[in-house]
């Protein structure tokens, strides 16, 4: 289940960790306080955790975090092109738990994230694109909970995307791996985000 953010600041994170190895690729995290290290020091968050990953297998990409606390679909179709602006070879697209929690309609995030996937490729028609799939808790009523759910893979396969299936598996509502607050990860719990995200990532960027 969710261990998802509620708007907590808009301060953008858009820090990018140097690749020891020489860059010639770059990873945009498109994502909300969860990309960003709520509470954390952004070395902490899991893009730093994935540069970390990708210097120790010698690839040559740098990750760049575009986390922004609190931000929705919406406000992810507004900033991409932005987020973009240096170049970018992938992007991951984490957002939508926002969107769910404010209760916007499963359809009007699904129709956000194939914007911005859309978007995307206007600036760079070879990008390898990646969605988080998100969940929300039991509380906001099974057909809510099912439809929102549903979204994610659903946007992956119409925009030919590549999905990772829930962004917070083994962390959402684990009690150890969340701050007090129970919504945000500790820096156990981001390293196990990385963990997730990884698995899907490693075999596009090893390749």
């Amino acid at each position: 289940m969710l261990g998802l953010l509620f708007a907590a600041g808009t301060a953008l994170l858009a820090e990018e960790t140097p690749n020891a190895n020489g860059t010639t690729k770059r990873i945009v995290v498109l994502g909300d306080s969860i990309t960003a290290g709520y509470g954390l020091d952004p070395k902490e968050a899991y893009p730093a955790l994935l540069q970390a990953k990708i210097d120790d297998a010698g690839l040559s990409y740098t990750v760049a975090n575009a986390g922004v606390s609190g931000d929705t679909t919406a406000g992810g179709l507004r900033r991409v092109a932005w987020a973009m602006g240096k170049g970018a070879d992938l992007l991951i697209i984490a957002l939508g738990g926002n969107d769910g929690l404010r209760g916007i309609s499963p359809e009007e995030t699904k129709k956000n994230l194939l914007g911005i996937v859309a978007k995307a490729r206007t600036r760079n028609p070879d990008i390898e694109v990646f969605i988080a799939g998100m969940q929300m808790p039991d509380n906001m009523g099974k057909d809510f909970t099912a439809r929102f759910q549903a979204v994610f893979p659903e946007a992956a396969k119409e925009s030919k995307s590549t999905l990772i299936p829930f962004l917070l598996e083994g962390v959402g509502n684990v009690e150890n791996l969340n701050q007090p607050d129970g919504i945000h990860p500790t820096a156990e719990g981001q390293v196990k985000v990385a963990e997730n995200v990884w698995k899907v990532l490693r075999s596009v960027v090893e390749s």
